[in-house]
């Protein structure tokens, strides 16, 4: 399946990335993540979500380049106006000033239409392929998607929602994901896509957030392979320490190097040092006091008590 999503990637010119309202990190992550990515290998790539990104969102690299919607600037404007069968000779353009004129030959009976009648139009730059990222419905996402102007557009869907609707042409969506960046990840990987160390840390931070830093019981066994693998690609735990690696060796040394200086053999020589004198001092101590106690301490005591109030 990876091959058939690797197939329209090749052959179209304009790629989408979308997203449903109000995505959560995972979902953001998973997206930019793609979308920095196919930027990378030099693909006409657009990202756009219905609902503005949170504050929260601002760790993610790449959050600025999402738009609301695909980027119009890349459709073309058509100029329409009335026609009738005869009334047009040709129709030629020329260019003056920096200006594009296009001029419409009227025919014998002259042009049955004014300059009030024209209508100009710019065709939205809509996506030959479309990817969309933890979208359980189309119409999650709202003015982004219209089925008669994308009617044209594969959709491939990727996410982890119990409810998906299982919409479009490759479906990469189960609740067997324990994240939708893990599946990205996954594809991105078998893709051999350029994963650089803001990616992966994307990547990872999507993963680690949708499984409560790893904690979950539904963290699935990919998840823990993608980790490891972004990991090496430069990806960093959240919450790792900051500690300095000298600040541990002092801390370790306090607690585990012996108090004494010198060398380790002086040490040991002194060590045993100490213990002879200890036992040779224990030995004077019991020699002072003789091997038999006094004859009192053998004799039983009985206490009497008085009960006189």
């Amino acid at each position: 399946m990876f091959e058939q999503v690797n197939n329209f990637i090749n052959k179209v010119n304009k790629i989408g990335i979308a997203m449903g309202k109000n995505p959560g990190i995972d979902e953001l992550a998973g997206a930019l993540a793609l979308y920095l990515s196919l930027e990378k290998e030099g693909k006409n790539v657009s990202i756009a979500c219905p609902s503005e990104p949170l504050v929260e969102h601002s760790v993610l690299f790449g959050i600025d380049k999402i738009k609301s919607s695909f980027d119009e600037a890349s459709g073309d404007m058509v100029v329409s106006f009335p026609y009738q069968e005869g009334e047009i000779e040709k129709i030629s353009y020329t260019l003056e000033d920096g200006f594009l004129n296009i001029v419409v030959k009227a025919g014998e009976e002259g042009l049955s239409f004014s300059e009030k009648d024209v209508i100009f139009k710019r065709s939205a730059g809509n996506p030959e392929l479309l990817f969309v990222i933890g979208t359980p419905r189309l119409s999650d996402l709202d003015r982004i998607f219209d089925p008669q102007a994308l009617k044209d557009t594969a959709v491939i869907n990727i996410d982890n929602k119990a409810d998906n609707q299982g919409f479009g042409d490759i479906v990469l969506a189960s609740p067997s994901f324990s994240s939708v960046s893990e599946k990205v990840s996954d594809l991105m990987l078998s893709l051999n896509f350029t994963i650089d160390p803001d990616i992966a840390q994307n990547l990872f931070m999507g993963i680690e957030n949708a499984t409560s830093s790893f904690q979950d019981p539904k963290t699935s066994s990919l998840a823990f392979e993608m980790a490891g693998l972004l990991m090496k690609k430069g990806a960093r735990r959240k919450n790792a320490s900051s500690v300095k690696v000298e600040e541990i060796l002092e801390e370790t040394s306090s607690v585990f190097s012996p108090k004494k200086s010198g060398s380790f053999e002086e040490i040991k020589k002194e060590e045993r040092g100490d213990r002879k004198g200890q036992s040779s001092g224990s030995s004077r101590e019991t020699g002072r006091q003789g091997k038999n106690p006094p004859i009192d301490w053998l004799t039983p005591k009985i206490y009497k008590g008085s009960t006189n109030i």
